[in-house]
């Protein structure tokens, strides 16, 4: 079986060699775009009458899209699918008309974890522009709170715990395997109380915290974000930044969602980077996408 057009209709980041090998699965090529279409116009005539299109998280193909592109057969998201609600594709629906929709997992995990662990050290050794303490501090006992216990927050658990931090999470499910580990959970205001530094690995635009929640975390404490679309909200927490001793570090992705305001802030430590992007990440997420079309075409 081949696809009659695949369409990669935004930047994907597949590899040359990935998109080589998707000519295979196309009697006529591969369109493959390197940009973002800003209008739903663009991304219809972009796929036009193409079976098969593969798509970034960054743009939306919703339910009109996909009323518009009747030959769909299959999209294939280049970015993860934690759950159907958070997705930037109209998965439900597109199920609904016979449509595959195939996301992938657990290939810019490594990166993100190095990035906490990097941008936390400096933070708290005083190595860049800020310091958290008076004095340089160590990992050592430090009350580490992770929210999410998927695969990056595991991957954070097992770095930091030979550094003898003690580590908590929350969770909308319990680890029982993590908790043997040493990985205490708490309930979400006890969580709060204790921890002093949190860093958050949610689905996309999950939002845990309001203000009630900033007031018990409280001050003197560090926020760290690589999740897409912010957890929490935004003006409770440009609020409790501006508290002595609080601090957010925020990737790439994580900072797409704050306003010039909150950029601005002095205790916010942000790059323009993506924590989860590398060229190991890139040969890991073109080598998934590629599996789940070979195994719809199989099948």
């Amino acid at each position: 079986m081949k696809f009659n057009k695949i369409v990669c209709v935004d930047n994907t980041k597949l590899t040359r060699a990935a998109i080589n090998e998707l000519q295979k699965y196309s009697e006529d090529g591969v369109d493959n775009y390197r940009d973002y279409p800003e209008e739903e116009a663009e991304v219809i005539k972009r796929i036009g009458n193409a079976e098969a299109v593969l798509v970034s998280w960054k743009t939306q193909l919703n339910e009109s899209v996909i009323k518009q592109c009747p030959n769909l057969k299959y999209i294939g998201m280049s970015c993860s699918l934690y759950d159907d609600e958070s997705a930037n594709v109209a998965v439900n629906f597109a199920r609904e008309r016979g449509i595959r929709v195939k996301g992938i997992f657990d290939y810019g995990d490594p990166g993100v974890v190095e990035f906490i662990a990097s941008e936390l050290v400096r933070l708290l050794h005083g190595l860049g522009e800020h310091q958290w303490q008076e004095m340089p501090v160590e990992l050592t006992k430090r009350k580490i709170g992770i929210i999410g216990l998927g695969t990056t927050g595991q991957m954070l658990a097992e770095c930091l715990l030979p550094f003898g931090a003690h580590l908590y999470y929350f969770s909308r499910t319990r680890k029982k395997k993590w908790e043997e580990k040493g990985v205490k959970y708490l309930p979400l205001d006890e969580f709060l109380e204790k921890s002093e530094i949190i860093s958050f690995h949610l689905p996309r635009n999950t939002k845990l915290l309001n203000s009630r929640e900033f007031e018990i975390l409280g001050q003197g404490k560090i926020i760290i974000s690589t999740s897409l679309g912010l957890p929490f909200e935004e003006k409770a927490f440009q609020k409790w930044l501006k508290n002595e001793g609080n601090f957010g570090i925020f990737d790439g992705d994580a900072r797409e969602a704050l306003s010039e305001a909150t950029l601005a802030e002095k205790s916010l430590i942000s790059s323009e980077k993506s924590a989860g992007w590398s060229k190991e990440t890139r040969q890991r997420l073109s080598d998934k996408v590629l599996k789940n079309i070979r195994e719809f075409i199989d099948n």
